[in-house]
């Protein structure tokens, strides 16, 4: 203990001395947070579909965070490889290529090109970005695949799968889409549920439909290739869950977010199945096996594969050997994702990395949560969205701004919601008043005084030295954060500096000072342009343009991160340039203009209802037992944040439900109410739950549910007719 209280107070003396360096005193401590061992990292990021443009929500989900993560190994110096690049082949390309009567080439030329230019124009900072349609990639996954196939990692079976008869086709996962049977989302896939998160397959929908003809499709023998990722529970328990894999597999679960790990954690414990790894296709990588014709691979193998086709093109250009970054013990690999995307990142590509032998396993899997917009979901169908490339055009050269706003309220833990106004309000109010405000006064006010040269300061007062100390310990802080995926408390910490600096010109008043005590301003200003040096090196990850103006602006190299590891950030005699003002202001005109947008869009979904399903026939109508039922209890079912179970009245008895609506009502709202409810639906177990009916709720298109209330003088269990 004593020891410890020996290193508090030392670390104390030195900070509060730090700054004597100027005067060749006793030398700044180093306390700087290790990120890991190392030699180098592979980060990817998510390969967006080229079959629409990016919003928002895409950027603050996955490649946001991956820039800034990278951006900060570059600085510290490291070894990285960032990956990404469109994602062209799987049944979402031919969807989009069937509803605009086109090619599935021509969809993804066209889109790949947006994006790209989207990307590039907003300044991330990847090594490559690639695509998955060309000739490279697709010799890279069938040489995966033949190995896995080598290894014995695929079982080969029949099955019976959907079919569309009117098409003649086989319908892959996404052109199938039902009632998700957990949370009832009528517009759920045949692979997952996009509004409750759940993986499903295409048997587990109810009342499916082709997406081509809208037909109900019928069940057909065909062969596929399965990876019975069910032999593989026990190693991904122990790697991912336990971490008690060692060597290069070593993994500790603390370091994960609970998000990730509690999603993988549910799979598990639920039972892992087959899955197909092939598909039937026209469009994708072919299986490279004999009696396969007509068969793709599932766009889940063949997409990730796209990480390691893209770093070995990376790497024959840097003339450098991809597996070091792929296979050695030495090198990290992380992922950048969305929540969507988890169980594939986690569970399956694991799977296929570690039976294909010798590559490495993801060190972390940083996922975000989703984005909403303006109170409701960001929808490209509804084009509910801010799309990426018209905001780089409405808001030209204001790229670091998105960046700080979307960084500012990433949804790390949770989703979190982006408006206009919170927009205009954190870019007003924090970046033009807090840090474009004291970078100018302190530029400003240097070359007004001292003609653009950093003074040498005199004695220290014990404000000077308090912040000094606070000015120095801020980049650990920012390390730390950054080095735990937690880039909004990063940038908390970052702009932190900016703030301190402010509130100490505004303090400290030089500009009426220099009227009594020209040496005490002498002091002043040269802490100042200490902090205005040391804003570009904790900024760098989060705000690439504005440190890059910092740094014309103070005449200095530009910021690494080991530039903060210096005693002293800016050296006094230094000559300095011109101010230029770092952020403008958002005026209410253009957040109008895009709240007005945004209405329109909604007007016009508003005005769009749902189509009518195909026509039944009156006897099939008769069949349907409706009757009045009151709602007697609701209470949420354990380990589900989407279901409610309810005790419902329906005059001769009462009956279990399970229905899907706690996202849209609280327990004490149902209680009392009586709804309709279809009475002779066949019983079905959801989350072990036997369901005795169906309560009947009205939907709107932006997926809000609405009570369909019967008359409160009506008896229990009346039947409608």
């Amino acid at each position: 203990m004593v020891g410890v209280w020996l290193i508090i107070i030392s670390y104390f003396i030195y900070v509060n001395l730090n700054f004597l360096a100027r005067c060749k005193w006793l030398p700044l401590p180093k306390f700087f947070h290790t990120l890991s061992k190392a030699k180098r990292y592979l980060v990817t990021a998510a390969l967006p579909y080229a079959n629409g443009p990016l919003h928002i929500g895409h950027i603050a989900g996955a490649y946001l965070p991956a820039d800034i993560y990278v951006r900060f190994l570059k600085a510290q110096g490291k070894d990285v490889a960032f990956i990404c690049g469109s994602d062209e082949n799987g049944a979402a390309i031919t969807l989009r290529a069937k509803k605009e009567k086109t090619t599935p080439k021509e969809i993804v030329d066209r889109y790949h090109g947006i994006i790209q230019k989207a990307f590039e124009d907003f300044g991330m900072s990847f090594d490559i970005y690639h695509r998955t349609s060309g000739d490279d990639h697709k010799e890279m996954a069938q040489e995966f695949f033949l190995e896995l196939h080598k290894n014995q990692a695929f079982e080969e079976k029949k099955s019976e799968q959907y079919f569309d008869e009117k098409e003649g086709m086989f319908l892959a996962d996404r052109y199938i889409t039902g009632t998700c049977p957990k949370c009832s989302n009528e517009g759920a896939y045949g692979d997952q549920c996009e509004k409750c998160g759940s993986a499903l397959s295409p048997d587990d929908l109810i009342n499916p439909k082709s997406t081509i003809s809208g037909a109900t499709p019928v069940k057909k023998e065909t062969s596929h290739w399965y990876l019975p990722m069910q032999q593989h529970e026990d190693w991904l328990r122990d790697w991912l869950v336990e971490g008690k894999l060692e060597g290069k597999e070593t993994h500790n679960p603390s370091d994960w977010k609970n998000n990730v790990l509690g999603q993988c954690k549910s799979w598990i414990d639920g039972g892992l199945q087959s899955r197909a790894m092939t598909r039937d296709l026209d469009w994708g990588v072919p299986v490279p096996l004999e009696n396969s014709e007509g068969k793709v691979l599932y766009v889940w193998l063949d997409a990730p594969i796209g990480y390691v086709t893209a770093t070995k093109k990376w790497a024959d250009q840097q003339k450098k050997d991809w597996k070091e970054y792929w296979k050695s013990e030495d090198s990290e690999l992380i992922h950048f994702i969305g929540k969507d995307n988890i169980v594939f990142h986690c569970i399956i590509f694991p799977i296929l990395l570690k039976l294909n032998k010798g590559f490495n396993l993801p060190a972390n899997v940083p996922a975000n949560e989703f984005l909403n917009l303006e109170g409701q979901k960001i929808s490209t169908s509804r084009n509910w969205a801010v799309w990426l490339h018209e905001y780089l055009e409405d808001f030209p050269g204001k790229q670091d701004e998105l960046r700080y706003v979307l960084c500012s309220i990433a949804p790390e833990t949770k989703d979190s919601e982006f408006t206009w106004k919170d927009f205009q309000a954190r870019v007003n109010n924090e970046l033009v008043a807090v840090l474009g405000n004291f970078v100018n006064r302190a530029l400003v006010l240097t070359h007004k005084y001292y003609e653009g040269e950093v003074p040498a300061p005199n004695t220290l007062n014990e404000t000077d030295k308090e912040v000094l100390a606070e000015a120095k310990a801020i980049p650990a802080r920012v390390e730390k954060a950054l080095s735990e995926y937690k880039f909004r408390e990063a940038l908390q910490h970052a702009m932190s500096l900016a703030r301190l600096g402010n509130k100490y010109l505004a303090d400290e008043e030089p500009w009426k000072q220099i009227k009594t005590d020209q040496e005490r301003v002498k002091t002043i200003m040269s802490i100042a342009l200490e902090i205005t040096a040391g804003l570009r090196g904790v900024l760098l990850p989060f705000l690439p343009n504005t440190v890059a103006k910092l740094d014309a602006m103070l005449n200095l190299e530009p910021a690494t991160w080991r530039t903060l590891q210096s005693d002293i950030w800016i050296e006094a005699g230094h000559k300095i340039n011109k101010a230029q003002l770092l952020f403008s202001k958002v005026e209410d005109a253009d957040i109008d203009k895009q709240i007005e947008k945004l209405a329109q869009n909604n007007k016009a979904n508003n005005q769009k209802v749902k189509p009518m399903k195909e026509l039944t026939d009156f006897d099939t109508f008769q069949k349907m037992d409706l009757r009045m039922a009151e709602i007697k209890e609701a209470v949420k079912v354990p380990k589900s944040s989407k279901l409610f179970q309810l005790k419902v009245d329906i005059g001769s008895e009462e009956r279990t439900v399970v229905s899907g609506i706690a996202k849209h009502f609280s327990p004490e709202d149902l209680v009392g109410k009586k709804v309709l409810m279809l009475a002779n639906l066949a019983p079905r177990k959801i989350m072990g739950i036997e369901s005795q009916g169906m309560l009947l709720f009205a939907e709107d298109d932006q997926e809000k549910l609405y009570t369909v209330e019967g008359n409160s003088d009506v008896m229990n269990g009346a039947t409608v007719s």
